[in-house]
């Protein structure tokens, strides 16, 4: 069985509450032995009860941050309680945050103000940035480039960009991740992507339970699921499935200094 890292999903969601422990199992029935579940709701409580979970779960870590989406619902009185929570010894990242332009739920000022605020949060404690870009490349690589972008570096969770746009990115020393959107019909462009990626720099998620992969597509995700995204990236790239759940799982075991379940249970 194949040692694989579910680097992005939100096991802390409600669509997990009634049977989180089957699905846990599962997952690690499929081979995965590190999960990043990443609390970035709405309110301070999806951050908290990931850093709980993750208090609870040897393979599990915790990234906090609030999502673009809920930019405009940061308060000046959340900033101390999210610099607490990023110092938790299981708070590997910091995010999900960045820009989202296809829906603006929130004011497209308001996320470039909140992204650049996360962006000086994780370099003060040394943890990755973990970003969420949308129809929005061009705003989010200038807020990057402007910084502070952590020394710990950082992710693009399920990217969705072209070739010109992941080179960007990639030269400011970021990693891409590719999410069950790889598996998808239509979704040549990123394919196209995910073979042009040094392999050294390229991760795997579930964003669970959004964006289930092929052949599971309409129904909840889960990290179990990531195998079928594995598959993908190495039909892609031509590479044997051993061969690309070894990078990215050690990509992931880099990016996010995750430490083995065994030794990581009394952090």
């Amino acid at each position: 069985m194949l040692p694989i890292v579910d680097s992005h999903c939100h096991l802390d969601c409600e669509d997990f509450r009634a049977d989180l422990p089957a699905v846990l199992e599962r997952a690690r029935n499929a081979g995965l032995i590190a999960m990043v579940c990443v609390g970035s709701g709405g309110d301070l409580a999806t951050a908290e009860r990931a850093v709980e979970l993750a208090g609870r779960e040897p393979d599990i870590f915790a990234a906090i941050g609030m999502h673009p989406h809920d930019a405009r619902k940061v308060t000046p009185e959340c900033w101390p309680a999210l610099a607490e929570l990023a110092t938790k010894p299981r708070v590997v990242g910091i995010g999900e945050t960045g820009l989202d332009y296809f829906y603006n739920h929130s004011p497209r000022q308001v996320q470039r103000e909140v992204f650049e605020r996360f962006l000086a949060l994780a370099a003060s404690v040394n943890r990755p940035v973990i970003c969420h870009v949308r129809d929005a490349h061009g705003d989010a690589i200038e807020v990057l480039r402007r910084g502070p972008v952590p020394d710990a570096s950082g992710v693009l969770h399920c990217f969705t960009g072209n070739v010109d746009e992941a080179r960007k990115y990639l030269d400011m020393g970021l990693c891409l991740s590719f999410s069950g959107i790889l598996t998808f019909e239509k979704a040549d462009e990123l394919r196209k992507v995910a073979a042009f990626a040094p392999i050294d720099r390229i991760l795997v998620e579930t964003d669970a339970p959004y964006l289930a992969p092929n052949p599971y597509r309409g129904q909840r995700n889960e990290p179990a699921f990531v195998a079928k995204t594995l598959e993908a990236l190495a039909e892609v790239r031509g590479i044997s499935l051993g061969r690309a759940a070894e990078a990215t799982t050690a990509n992931a075991f880099r990016l996010f200094a995750l430490t083995p379940a065994r030794e990581s249970g009394s952090a």
